[in-house]
């Protein structure tokens, strides 16, 4: 689980009903959902939320750093609110769905120090690909 409701309440973001309903729909594990879907659960909980209301929630929870804005190849952006657990995606090609995994070992360590050409690595982003059992 996430725990995005209560981070954001712990960061003293003003929880107004509209952001309250974007939070709650955006909780819970392997979360990866477009702004359309997003807006379409939050409108059955709460019938007058507004696209854009939407939209502009999601940005400020990105700019926030309490959801990671995923773009898969092709396919709109999602919205993954396990921004605070280190994890990496496995997406379908197929269908698109997308699960978090954490794979063990130090992916940093995994870059030949010859292949970093100078830099100072500080992040890794690996993206799995494949198919899903649906698709398969």
């Amino acid at each position: 689980m996430s725990d995005l409701p209560e981070r954001l309440r712990g960061r003293g973001w003003r929880m107004t009903s509209q952001r309250r309903v974007v939070a709650e729909v955006l909780d819970g594990e392997h979360m990866h959902l477009t702004a359309d879907e997003v807006h379409a659960r939050a409108a059955q909980r709460l019938p007058e939320i507004s696209r854009a209301t939407v939209y502009n929630a999601l940005g400020e929870l990105v700019s926030l750093g309490e959801v990671i804005e995923v773009s898969p190849e092709g396919r709109a952006k999602r919205y993954d609110p396990n921004a605070h657990h280190p994890h990496q995606h496995l997406v379908c090609s197929n269908c698109g769905t997308i699960r978090d995994v954490h794979p063990t070992g130090d992916l940093l360590a995994d870059l030949p120090t010859e292949e970093r050409f100078g830099f100072t690595v500080s992040e890794v982003e690996v993206t799995y690909r494949g198919l899903c059992p649906s698709c398969a």
